[in-house]
C-alpha cells in the first residue's frame, strides 16, 4: 500500500510526505519487522523503544514511526530510511493500522465477553451455538484462538491491536462469518480493541482481581464498561442482573440491553431443577417463553454462563431450540471443571479458578452434590494482585475439608512468601503446606478416599510454570493421569 494512502485522513501534518512510497506491512515488533515495512516505535515504563530502531532496520523496515522528541541521530545514521515523526505516535498507528487493514469488523460480526469469571466459559458456548446455526467463527480467548481446525495457544487474554485487526482481517478474508473475544480489562484501558466494531458484549461478574494493575474495583469497573459504553444503538448487551456493578452498567449503554440472572427479575431467568456430579436440568424462562435444558456442566457458576450465552443467541435472534441445542452439544471446556478418571473410586477436577470467587464458584458447586470431604489443591500467582491471597484462603477455610497450599506461578517472587499470604485467610487449621506443585498433587491423591472430592485450582489449561529464572513444562491434566495411574497399580499390587 502506498504511504500516502496509509496516512490519509490520520494526521494532516504528514500528508503528500513520501506519498508514492510503497509499504509491505506494518509492525510495533521489531522481531516482526519484514523487508518494506512500516515500523512504529513505542516507549513503555521501563522499555525505550528507540533501542528496536537498528533491529527493524536490518530486517528491512522501509518507513520509521516515531515520536517528534526523539533522537535525531536516528536519521543520520540510517539514511535510506524514511521516519515519521508525530506527536502521538500510538494514535497516529491506530489510524495507519485501519487505513491497511481496512476496519475488518465491518465485515465480521463480533462478540465481546468481559467480566471477572465466566469468559472462557461462554465463549465455547458460543462457538457450540454458532456452529449448530451454520455459522463460522473465530474465537480469541485465554485458552487459545481457534478459527476451524487450526489452533493458537493464547500469550495473553485479549491480544494487542495490531494482532486483533489482523486476525479480524485473516476471518474476513477466509469467509467467516463471527468473531468471539474474550475482552480483558487491561486489553480495554490499553486501547487494545478500540478498532473492533463490536455488534455484541457480555457482561459476566465484576470480584476482586487485577487490583494490582487497576488500583481499585471502580476503576477495574471503568476499564469493563467501555466496551459497553463504545457500543451503537444496532448493538446489544447482554448483561448479568444478579451483580450490583451490572445493574449500573446497564444504565451505560446505548445499545440494546438483555438482562439475566437468577435471583433477580431479568429478561432471561433460571431455576435449577437438579444437579449432581453428572450435570445439570436447568429451566430458562425469557419473554414470556420457556424452555428445559439438561447439560454436564454443574455449579450455579455454569448456570450463569449458560444464560449469558443463551441471551446473545437472543440477541442474535436465534431460535431458542437452536441455542438450546448448541449449549447442550457442549461437552466440556479445558480446564473448567476437567473431570479426571482412571478407575478412582474418588472425583478429580482440574479447574483455572484462580480469584477468591472463582475458586467459592467452584467450591460451592462441588458442596453441593453428595461427597464424602473435598481436597483442594492451590496456590496464588506472584507478581500479582496480592489482596486476594488471604481471600483464597478463607473461602477453602469455609468451603474444603483439607487445603494443600503450593505452588501456581511464583513468577519473581518467593512461593514459600505467596503461601505465607495465604494462610492468615485461614481461621483453623485445615492446611497442608507442600511447595512443589506435583508433589501437592501426589499428597492430595494418597489422602483422597472413596467419594471424596479432589479439586486442582489454579492452572486450568495451562501447559506450563513461571519461576523465577525460567518457564517449565507443566501440563497438569498429563500429570494427574500419570499420577493416578501409579496410585491404581499399588493399589493392584496391594
Amino acid at each position: 500500500m502506498r504511504l500516502g494512502d496509509l496516512v490519509s485522513g490520520v494526521d494532516p501534518a504528514l500528508s503528500g510526505r513520501f506519498a508514492d512510497l510503497e509499504v509491505s506491512a506494518i509492525w510495533d515488533d521489531s522481531r516482526r519487522v519484514t523487508p518494506g515495512s512500516l515500523f512504529a516505535v513505542f516507549s513503555g515504563p521501563s522499555v525505550c523503544g528507540e533501542n528496536f530502531i537498528p533491529q527493524a532496520v536490518e530486517k528491512g523496515a522501509r518507513v520509521i514511526l516515531i515520536s517528534e522528541g526523539a533522537s535525531s541521530q536516528w536519521e543520520k545514521r540510517f539514511t535510506t530510511v524514511c521516519f515519521l515523526k508525530v506527536s502521538d505516535p500510538r494514535k497516529v498507528f491506530r489510524g495507519i493500522v485501519s487505513n491497511f487493514y481496512g476496519r475488518p469488523s465491518d465485515y465480521v460480526r463480533m462478540i465481546g465477553v468481559t467480566g471477572t469469571n465466566g469468559k472462557t466459559t461462554i465463549t465455547y458456548f458460543l462457538e457450540s451455538i454458532l456452529a449448530v446455526m451454520g455459522r463460522s467463527a473465530g474465537v480469541v480467548g485465554t485458552v487459545n484462538s481457534r478459527v476451524g481446525g487450526k489452533v493458537i495457544p493464547s500469550k495473553n487474554t485479549t491480544p494487542g491491536m495490531l494482532d486483533n485487526q489482523i486476525f479480524l482481517h485473516d476471518l474476513r478474508k477466509a469467509g467467516i462469518d463471527y468473531g468471539v473475544m474474550e475482552v480483558s480489562s487491561h486489553a480495554l484501558h490499553q486501547g487494545r480493541v478500540d478498532l473492533i466494531d463490536f455488534r455484541g458484549a457480555i457482561f459476566t461478574n465484576l470480584t476482586g482481581d487485577h487490583l494490582d494493575y487497576h488500583g481499585t474495583m471502580e476503576e477495574y469497573f471503568q476499564a469493563k464498561s467501555r466496551l459497553f459504553t463504545g457500543l451503537g444503538k444496532k448493538a446489544w448487551a447482554v448483561i448479568n442482573n444478579d451483580d450490583s456493578y451490572g445493574q449500573r452498567l446497564a444504565g451505560m449503554t446505548t445499545a440494546r440491553v438483555i438482562t439475566y440472572g437468577i435471583t433477580t427479575a431479568s429478561d432471561v431467568q433460571a431455576e435449577v431443577e437438579a444437579f449432581d456430579l453428572t450435570g445439570s436440568r436447568i429451566v430458562i424462562r425469557f419473554f414470556d417463553e420457556k424452555i428445559v435444558l439438561r447439560t454436564g456442566f454443574i455449579g450455579l457458576h455454569n448456570v450463569y454462563n449458560i444464560l449469558a450465552a443463551f441471551a446473545a443467541g437472543l440477541g442474535e435472534g436465534f431460535p431458542p431450540e437452536k441455542i438450546k441445542e448448541g449449549i447442550e452439544s457442549l461437552r466440556w471446556v479445558p480446564g473448567r471443571l476437567e473431570r479426571v478418571e482412571e478407575g478412582q473410586d474418588f472425583f478429580l477436577f482440574i479447574d483455572y479458578a484462580h480469584t477468591d470467587d472463582g475458586l467459592k464458584n467452584v467450591l460451592q458447586s462441588l458442596q453441593a452434590v453428595k461427597h464424602h470431604k473435598i481436597i483442594a489443591v492451590f496456590g496464588c500467582g506472584g507478581d500479582r494482585d496480592r489482596t486476594k491471597r488471604p481471600r483464597m484462603g478463607q473461602v477453602a477455610c469455609e468451603l474444603a475439608d483439607l487445603s494443600i497450599l503450593t505452588s501456581d506461578n511464583p513468577r519473581t517472587e518467593d512461593p514459600e512468601a505467596i503461601i505465607a499470604e495465604i494462610v492468615p485467610g485461614f481461621s483453623k487449621k485445615t492446611y497442608e503446606i507442600v511447595v512443589d506443585r506435583e508433589k501437592a498433587i501426589e499428597r492430595a491423591l494418597d489422602l483422597a478416599d472413596k467419594n471424596d472430592i479432589v479439586l486442582l485450582a489454579g492452572k486450568g489449561h495451562e501447559t506450563y510454570q513461571v519461576l523465577k529464572d525460567k518457564t517449565i513444562d507443566f501440563v497438569e491434566k498429563d500429570i494427574v493421569v500419570r499420577l493416578l495411574k501409579e496410585k491404581m497399580k499399588r493399589i493392584e499390587r496391594c
